[in-house]
């Protein structure tokens, strides 16, 4: 599959929300899913000819089984609205009985806010039982500042932190503490890159170097911070994408040498956390998502957006040609942080289909005579 090198550059950017500034801190971009009633398979001249319909509705959920998390405390990091990987694992969480509390990104936090009180994200909430996810408390968190020396004036003048304290890792892990003493699971999705459409040869120091505090250092800091805190047996998740191990041309600034960095601090985590803490450190690779972060940057007139080059080009060339929705991410993730998983420890979960195995893509033009 071939498209314009401007198309790519721009577009990679959707795989990362609010690249605007070093100190800019968004929810992770995590990428995934189409609609099961809206999707059609690609090839076809017929199905060609109906443009594909895009969404990040959920499939439906596994639902506890064996999993009860009723008393346990799960803290998401990097969410902000209902689209992405991160809703969906708050989601799967609470269907086995955990409370949810988030941390969301200052400049989005109001609006956020807002949503949750007039219940736009109700549909989105529904659990298997016909319940409703209920996030207990949303904390302002921007990890990019470990502690509130870090935080620099232009930050604390800045009209979109306007009210605002308190909001740097260490800050919001004491106040957890404060709130609810210990909890069990940590979850860290976000990630940001202030010169994601640019080529590594492109690349400042200080764009790489953002790139990697915000999307990997974070993880390592809210470990940090959150590790005394946790509760034996606990378990902290991240997200990771392929660009980790593969070649994803746009996806640059930095960013795949930071999720590199988090597949490689995840195992070096889990050996300290689990002697330390005894608590379990794993990472999942997440396929492409059209999440609401993912389609907001990139588009071109008369053509896709990243994000949905990348779901058909997975729905081509992924061993399993299906959609990938985001509650498949989410029911991965509850099994990675219930005890049904207790000796899984340092692991990348690939959760994309089984794109990551693939080495040929099926449908390149010097593909196009086999049979």
């Amino acid at each position: 599959m071939q498209f314009r090198r401007s198309t790519i550059l721009a577009a990679a950017a959707a795989l990362v929300y609010g690249a605007t500034s070093g100190a800019a801190f968004a929810p992770s971009t995590s990428m995934g899913s189409v609609s099961r009633s809206l999707c059609h398979p690609v090839g076809t001249a017929q199905q060609q000819s109906q443009p594909r319909q895009y969404s990040s509705s959920q499939l439906r959920m596994a639902g506890p089984a064996q999993v009860d998390l009723t008393g346990k405390v799960a803290f998401v990091a990097g969410v902000a609205d209902s689209s992405g990987y991160g809703w969906a694992i708050a989601r799967a969480l609470a269907s086995a009985g955990a409370t949810i509390i988030v941390g969301t990104w200052p400049p989005v936090l109001k609006i956020f806010e807002m949503g949750l009180k007039k219940g736009s994200f109700d549909e989105d909430s529904v659990l298997p039982d016909g319940s409703k996810m209920v996030i207990e408390k949303v904390y302002p968190l921007d990890a990019v500042f470990d502690t509130a020396d870090d935080v620099p004036d232009e930050i604390k003048d800045n009209k979109r932190y306007a009210g605002l304290s308190g909001y740097t890792i260490e800050e919001v892990a004491k106040a957890v503490e404060a709130d609810y003493g210990k909890i069990d699971i940590l979850v860290h999705s976000l990630a940001n890159g202030p010169e994601v459409t640019k080529p590594l040869l492109e690349t400042s120091r200080k764009g790489y170097l953002a790139a990697s505090s915000a999307s990997a250092y974070s993880a390592v800091s809210l470990l940090q911070k959150f590790g005394p805190i946790m509760n034996e047996g606990g378990s902290m998740l991240s997200l990771t994408y392929i660009a980790s191990e593969k070649v994803i041309p746009g996806y640059g600034g930095g960013m795949s040498s930071a999720k590199a960095q988090l597949e490689s601090d995840t195992r070096t985590l889990a050996y300290e956390a689990g002697r330390k803490w005894n608590v379990r450190v794993n990472t999942v690779s997440a396929g492409p998502l059209k999440s609401r972060a993912a389609s907001a940057i990139g588009k071109e007139p008369g053509q896709k957006t990243f994000i949905e080059y990348a779901i058909d080009y997975s729905k081509a060339n992924a061993p399993l040609a299906q959609d990938l929705y985001n509650d498949d991410v989410g029911n991965s993730a509850l099994f990675l942080c219930s005890g049904l998983a207790r000796t899984v420890t340092g692991v990348t979960l690939y959760v994309d289909n089984g794109l990551h195995a693939m080495g040929m893509a099926l449908d390149s033009e010097a593909m196009s005579d086999r049979t």
